[in-house]
């Protein structure tokens, strides 16, 4: 069979199913039983997702198209053949996002006492005030260009909004016409709030303000047209493997670099005049594909404010406290209650205190004398930073810190100078290989004169903000092999020492992938021999082509196969002789699912990992990864009885993939099953209010294609 119809048949293509993943996102912001401000935060999430998407993977295949790469894609599909698919898509996509800013939200909003006006709607005291703020906030901060021999086109920054306009001289009315560039400053708000009655919240853009002030800052023009536009360039990092110590200062070259990357989209009102359009689609060499015209205000990730700045808690979900950790009767503190079990977390469910305190009594308490972890990104007043800076004045403290997490570099530059400065030996993992595992190790000398090993292994990133609304898992222990196995793990990061089985953890790009087949394989091995087996899989993306030929094999050999994939996935479940026992469903809610489960059913001695990684060929091969086990009897029965469970029961945020790589609402497909939210299930079990009881039987069954068709006509 040739490869390109090989592929075709085993895999959907991977930009198709990322445009899928940010419309399921699309339609929480279009969900009406959704609170509005939490509608209008969805839409800002597409939004932003979107951007990130241009600038790295649109930018990505435009530049293979450049270079001559002519290798399809996981879906058969040349780079050209993917790029006019995707373009398409985006367009659709946008046209789709302002119909719910414009249609959806915006009335709705307006009902609400939350207005967004036009100047020539404005009364005379809110035009009073918006040129008060305009001559005291914004005018001190614009810089006006007009184009012409001796002032080029300015270096537009990447994503930063503002206005072109076409002039014309007063002096040469008959000459040719001259283009203005005002970049609006992002050091303000993209709405300006103006006075309102009690209860009510006006608002005009900040565009629009400046806008009604272009003639006196062109004095010398008539100002004929003008138009809010915005340049999205080429965003990818590309690093030569050098030592680790000069990888620092090739951030800092490259995070400069990235400014001069070149133009991939531009974003530009629809009313803007078309020789506007056509001369700075000109200026930025795109193509007429290129350009986005948008119906609404442009970049609508910044109607984000709306939901910081709207005082209206009515129309927000329901605020939650996450559930406090309590010691046991017996332990006198967090060191003996780990030596007596296990700990683990949920986050958001359970909160992430403990978490953050285990780093802080490691920097305090004297019977601890090594310290070390990892740290991707964190917030920029983390007290984990803060813990970690003051380790390293009276202990040794190591940190390995990820300089390329994508868009946080230069803040993970500023960390690594203060940790430096602080006594901390910062490293920068292996080069060539982003360093992605969540891991802490205190090294303690306990009050019975035994030095132990303490650790925290987790999902996610040591930032307390995002434990907020991302929901990840943390497990705490001083097992002393698992413990034992992630400090060869820090010596791989900081000396490169590597092992050949670091069992019972799992290692990228060492150890992981080889080890994942081989559980796979197991358990067809189990199905064959008439033994229990079931794969459960909870993960971001799945991308990785040999771990979905295992998971087909392992279909085929009768493995019963549930995988809950937030965002990416080529798989293609439910196809007759060659994936009919997979389902594949998405969860997308209030929290965003970012948790790393792996069941295994083992023949009925079910084993379970949790982990750092994805089943993608970055986090199997180009990243430094941790899968480790959960061995505790209480903390497997919580992810096996309660956690997954209940993600396999969801109706209601839940979309089940199909064949084709589209998604159909859980709810549409089981008409005749009851509506349950995992999200909102373990809300309400972390407050005590529900029990497991309340889990449905898992809708786990692909419905007959009769009930498919009909959801998909609805």
């Amino acid at each position: 069979m040739p490869r390109t119809t090989r592929k075709l048949k085993l895999f959907t293509g991977r930009d198709h199913s990322w445009m899928q993943f940010n419309r399921r996102v699309l339609e929480e912001a279009e969900d009406p039983a959704n609170p509005l401000l939490e509608r209008v935060k969805f839409l800002a999430i597409t939004g932003s997702n979107l951007d990130e998407y241009v600038e790295i993977r649109q930018a990505g295949l435009l530049q293979r198209i450049e270079d001559g790469y002519r290798e399809p894609g996981y879906d058969g599909l040349r780079p050209e053949e993917s790029l006019a698919q995707l373009t398409a898509d985006i367009h659709e996509f946008v046209a789709a996002q302002y119909r719910c800013w414009n249609e959806q939200l915006l009335p709705e909003l307006r009902r609400q006492g939350i207005r967004l006006l036009e100047w020539k709607r404005l009364s005379e005291e809110a035009r009073e005030y918006a040129q008060s703020y305009f001559q005291r906030e914004v005018d001190p901060l614009l810089t006006p260009i007009s184009i012409d021999p001796a002032h080029p086109f300015p270096r537009v920054i990447n994503k930063a909004l503002c206005l072109a306009l076409l002039l014309r001289a007063k002096r040469r009315s008959s000459g040719p016409h001259v283009l203005g560039v005002v970049t609006v400053p992002r050091a303000l708000p993209r709405f300006v709030r103006l006075p309102a009655a009690e209860g009510m919240f006006d608002y005009l853009l900040l565009q629009d303000l400046i806008a009604q002030n272009l003639t006196g800052m062109y004095r010398g023009y008539e100002v004929l047209a003008h138009g809010s536009f915005r340049v999205t360039r080429n965003s990818n990092l590309y690093f030569e493997e050098e030592e680790a110590r000069s990888l620092l200062e090739t951030i800092r070259v490259e995070l400069h670099n990235r400014r001069k990357g070149d133009a991939v989209r531009l974003e530009i009102e629809t009313g803007a005049a078309a020789e506007i359009v056509e001369r700075l689609r000109v200026n930025f060499e795109l193509d007429e594909s290129q350009v986005i015209r948008c119906e609404g205000p442009v970049n609508l990730s910044r109607v984000m404010f709306f939901y910081e700045d709207v005082a209206r808690l009515d129309l927000k979900f329901q605020p939650f406290t996450p559930k406090p950790f309590v010691l046991s009767r017996k332990s006198t503190g967090i060191f003996d209650e780990l030596r007596r079990r296990d700990i683990l977390l949920h986050h958001p469910y359970d909160s992430y205190d403990p978490v953050v305190e285990f780093i802080q009594q490691g920097a305090r308490d004297p019977s601890v004398v090594t310290m070390k972890q990892t740290l991707y990104r964190t917030s920029h007043d983390s007290p984990v930073f803060q813990a970690l800076t003051e380790a390293g004045g009276n202990k040794e403290a190591t940190l390995v810190v990820e300089l390329m997490a994508r868009f946080d570099e230069a803040s993970n530059i500023r960390w690594a100078r203060s940790m430096e400065d602080a006594g901390v030996q910062v490293f920068h993992g292996v080069v060539g290989l982003k360093t992605h595992c969540k891991l802490a190790m205190l090294v303690r000398r306990d009050e019975d004169g035994v030095t132990r090993r303490y650790c925290h292994l987790g999902t996610g990133n040591y930032n307390p903000v995002t434990a907020r609304f991302y929901t990840d898992l943390s497990l705490l222990t001083c097992d002393p092999q698992l413990t034992e196995r992630v400090h060869m793990v820090f010596n791989y990061l900081t000396a490169h020492a590597e092992l050949d089985d670091y069992s019972p953890l799992l290692v990228a790009p060492l150890t992981m992938a080889e080890n994942f087949l081989r559980l796979i394989r197991r358990e067809t091995e189990h199905a064959q021999a008439g033994r229990p087996a079931h794969i459960v899989a909870k993960m971001n993306s799945l991308l990785e082509p040999s771990v979905i030929e295992a998971l087909y094999q392992a279909s085929q050999a009768g493995v019963e196969i549930d995988l809950i994939v937030r965002g990416v996935c080529i798989l293609r479940p439910g196809v007759k002789g060659l994936s009919e026992r997979i389902r594949v469903r998405s969860v997308v809610g209030r929290f965003l699912e970012h948790s790393r489960i792996f069941h295994f059913a083992n023949g009925g001695k079910d084993e379970i990992y949790l982990g750092s990684a994805d089943w993608m060929p970055r986090n199997l091969f180009e990243r430094c990864e941790v899968i480790f086990p959960v061995r505790d009897p209480a903390a497997l029965a919580r992810i096996h009885d309660e956690i997954l469970p209940a993600y396999l029961a969801d109706t209601v945020k839940a979309r089940l993939q199909q064949p084709d790589g589209t998604y159909l609402r859980a709810s549409k497909v089981f008409r005749d099953v009851p509506l349950f939210s995992s999200q909102d299930f373990l809300i309400r079990l972390a407050e005590g209010k529900t029990d497991l009881d309340a889990i449905p039987a898992p809708s786990n069954l692909h419905p007959p294609a009769k009930a498919t068709k009909r959801a998909a006509a609805d």
